[in-house]
């Protein structure tokens, strides 16, 4: 089928690029001419596992391109798929005037029956607004369909998600959109869920925000079990052979971060109470995800007890692995903290060490991961990146002014860590 995917994130990329695999025509349109020029020429503006291999195969291939034309993308297919960001507002709302300004533009391109499929994470009841901005703005007066179809990507496992889902949800006003759907996503396998567009736009928030409730609630029992002695690990373990619970999201850490988790969590309690619910259950969450971070920054102030002018190092900046996101990142946050009271940095990311240079300043930034602990007064892990598994833990022992590790995602095991001489501070262990 031809397809245009308008916006060129995380999100859109990953869609457009995998639609392509699977043997459609897809126009990727983003009204940053830099982003286009960029993708072009080969270059990629974010860092996705996979996900290079995959463009540079299917623009050779002829079967997808870039543009900076929403008319362009309009007129050359016939499902629009609108993927713009939905940045978070101060009072914890999203913004939807990226959605606004896409289906007005749609609207006047428009000149014979579309489908305008919502990919973005929105606020229930957006696809009406959706559908009357296209109705008040398109001048041909034709049909369209206006389609709710969530994503359900994790950033550094996109590519995978997308290829082999495990299930598409499509929210409809009416059956006619609903064939072409079905045969877009027809190469995947995967179950596809027919509903209205109301409950397809709540199936999002509904599943990113009970997700959260895990690592918040998980996160809790790290708590219970350093006050009792416990092991997180092996509690999690016991919990998550039970088929009702599942392992999944119950590894305690620094919190949650990221663009998606923070941002749909607030909104969905938003959109709760603008529909006449105090959903009091999310705000717990929210509060036990902020105080993880206090907690952990405690726990450093009490073994170094000053920390002005005290060198640290920390292993991560994005806001999980397999991805150079800093936004929203618990990692960037624990930095800013440790600067706030008097801390020098010493940092490496994998691959987040460019985009964090616009958020932090006055750190040293370490290209190699077995560096960053020299001269140190202690070396803190913040993200899970598996190459930090592979650290040369003797060279980081004598490396650092004492031997002193915080390790805010549980990498190492505690016995091991001590045999080697270090002082090792974990989460619920």
């Amino acid at each position: 089928m031809k397809l245009t995917i308008i916006g060129t994130g995380y999100v859109g990329l990953v869609t457009g690029t995998c639609f392509a695999e699977a043997g459609h025509h897809v126009i990727c349109v983003d009204k940053d001419a830099g982003k286009i020029k960029l993708l072009q020429a080969g270059g990629m503006p974010i860092y996705e596992p996979g996900l290079k291999e995959l463009v540079d195969v299917n623009v050779a291939a002829g079967r997808l391109s870039f543009s900076n034309s929403t008319q362009e993308g309009v007129e050359k297919s016939d499902v629009i798929f609108i993927a713009v960001p939905t940045p978070a507002q101060m009072d914890g709302s999203v913004d939807l005037s990226f959605i606004e300004a896409v289906s007005r533009e749609i609207a006047g391109a428009m000149t014979s029956y579309k489908i305008v499929v919502d990919k973005s994470t929105v606020p229930v009841k957006t696809g009406d607004k959706v559908a009357e901005t296209i109705k008040r703005y398109c001048k041909a007066k034709v049909e369209f369909d206006v389609v709710s179809n969530p994503e359900f990507l994790r950033e550094g496992f996109a590519v995978g998600d997308f290829m082999r889902p495990d299930r598409v949800v499509v929210g409809v006003r009416s059956q006619r959109p609903v064939a072409a759907m079905k045969e877009i996503y027809a190469p995947y396998n995967a179950p596809i869920i027919v509903t209205d567009i109301n409950s397809a736009e709540l199936i999002k928030h509904a599943a990113n925000s009970f997700l959260a409730l895990k690592i918040s609630y998980i996160n809790a029992i790290s708590v219970i079990c350093e006050a009792s002695g416990a092991n997180v690990q092996e509690v999690a373990n016991g919990m998550g052979m039970d088929t009702r619970i599942g392992r999944k999201f119950l590894d305690a850490s620094l919190g949650f971060g990221g663009s998606c988790f923070p941002k749909d969590l607030s909104a969905f309690i938003q959109i709760s109470d603008q529909l006449g619910y105090n959903f009091g259950l999310l705000k717990e969450v929210q509060r036990i995800n902020a105080e993880q971070m206090e907690r952990f920054v405690k726990k450093i102030i009490e073994t170094l007890w000053v920390l002005k002018n005290k060198t640290i190092g920390v292993l991560g900046l994005a806001f999980k692995q397999n991805t150079d996101d800093v936004r929203m990142s618990p990692a960037i946050d624990l930095c800013l903290r440790l600067q706030k009271e008097g801390a020098v940095l010493r940092v490496h990311d994998p691959r987040a060490m460019e985009k964090a240079k616009s958020v932090l300043k006055e750190v040293v930034f370490v290209d190699d991961m077995n560096e960053v602990a020299e001269g140190c007064d202690a070396l803190v892990i913040a993200t899970e990146w598996p190459e930090f598994k592979r650290l040369d833990l003797e060279r980081v022992r004598k490396a650092l002014t004492h031997p002193i590790l915080f390790d805010g995602r549980n990498l190492f095991d505690v016995e091991e860590m001590e045999r080697l001489g270090f002082i090792y501070k974990s989460i619920g262990r």
